[in-house]
């Protein structure tokens, strides 16, 4: 379903020069309609392509292969279910049956950095044979996003339907943000949608790399009997501290390169962020629609951590998108203080600096237009 989309009227964060310029994020407004959120919960597009069969196991890691053949069990298991009547009776009713499945009607991918966790859950999304409409796939942020757009009640009415949930890179970090989508998975687990997710590391437990099944089981508390876990294990191949942003570019490079480029946005930085805070963070995705490119002009460090954590969420809507970002002021490595790096939150904003870093090298070849 199409987005709104009302100017706001200001110029602010936009360039003076003719209206044939780029466009700004600051004059967006998006009004993004119920259905939509839902209908978006789908794997983002740098996973459209991915199956089971161009997941690639490392043989001297069985676990991985083993993984494979366990979620594909699973994905063809959901194909006769629904989320409703029957199938919720035979799933959860406490008389035995001789035909209900043993297996916990949930799957948690247990493993390090780039094992393939996310690969894995969204060839699952796309193995379970039902239509799009039935399956649900976003990150732990967008859900819980989604229940401040929608409401408690009207997400459990709207997901209650569903055949399937992932969740990718459930965050722990915030207790309050745990309870509620604990809440919400338990009203969904009654309603039979079958669970499937990958976890975050917990904050004291950034530099182990990974996060141990035990950890999110005992987190998630009465859930933990709907989930089976999966071992993946396997080398982790990922960059583990900061990586190294390429060097920021000037505003002027900046300017030209949004004017000389279809479909890019030209803002300065600071002007985003206040913008950021009036724009509900379920509608991130719909502020960028359309875009080929996001300009940033002056980037400076990110002042609090409520303005951080509304810049995270928009790192991962372009990162998703694969929308190069190109940028001057500070590199993004700079972004976040070293008070917000050692913090409760650090797990975000490392993958934040991550994702706009690999987003400012794709952003490169259009300074040279």
């Amino acid at each position: 379903m199409p987005t709104s989309l009302s100017a706001s009227g200001s110029t602010h964060g936009r360039s003076p020069i003719a209206d044939a310029g780029p466009q700004s994020l600051c004059a967006r407004e998006p009004r993004v309609p119920a259905e939509r959120l839902v209908a978006e919960m789908v794997p983002p597009p740098r996973f459209d392509s991915v199956r089971f069969d161009t997941y690639v196991p490392d043989p001297t890691q069985p676990s991985q292969a083993e993984a494979v053949t366990a979620l594909s069990g699973f994905a063809a298991g959901l194909g006769g279910a629904h989320a409703t009547g029957s199938g919720k009776r035979r799933w959860f009713s406490r008389t035995p049956k001789a035909a209900a499945p043993a297996a916990p009607r949930g799957v948690y991918l247990d493993g390090g950095y780039g094992v393939g966790k996310t690969h894995l859950l969204a060839s699952l999304w796309h193995a379970t044979p039902a239509e799009p409409a039935l399956k649900a796939f976003g990150t732990f942020v967008e859900l819980t996003n989604l229940v401040g757009a929608l409401g408690f009640q009207q997400t459990v009415d709207t997901l209650g339907g569903h055949r399937l949930l992932c969740i990718d890179e459930f965050e722990l970090d915030d207790p309050g943000d745990t309870v509620l989508v604990s809440s919400l998975l338990s009203r969904l687990v009654e309603r039979g949608v079958a669970l499937a997710a990958t976890s975050n590391t917990l904050p004291g437990k950034l530099g182990e790399g990974r996060f141990a099944a035990a950890d999110f089981l005992r987190e998630i508390q009465g859930l933990s009997a709907h989930f089976r876990p999966l071992r993946i294990d396997g080398q982790d191949y990922r960059h583990r501290g900061l990586p190294e942003a390429p060097a920021p570019f000037s505003d002027e490079q900046v300017a030209k390169a949004a004017y000389a480029t279809e479909g890019a946005s030209l803002d300065d930085f600071p002007g985003l962020l206040d913008h950021l805070a009036k724009v509900h963070p379920s509608r991130y995705g719909a502020l960028t629609d359309g875009m080929t490119a996001v300009c940033l002009t002056d980037v400076v460090p990110v002042p609090d951590q409520s303005t951080a954590l509304r810049l995270v969420v928009l790192a991962d809507r372009l990162y998703d998108r694969e929308i190069p970002v190109l940028a001057s002021g500070v590199p993004f490595d700079k972004l976040f203080s070293d008070e917000m790096l050692n913090g409760g939150y650090r797990k975000k904003y490392f993958r934040a600096i991550s994702r706009l870093t690999a987003l400012a090298r794709d952003a490169k070849p259009l300074v040279a237009q």
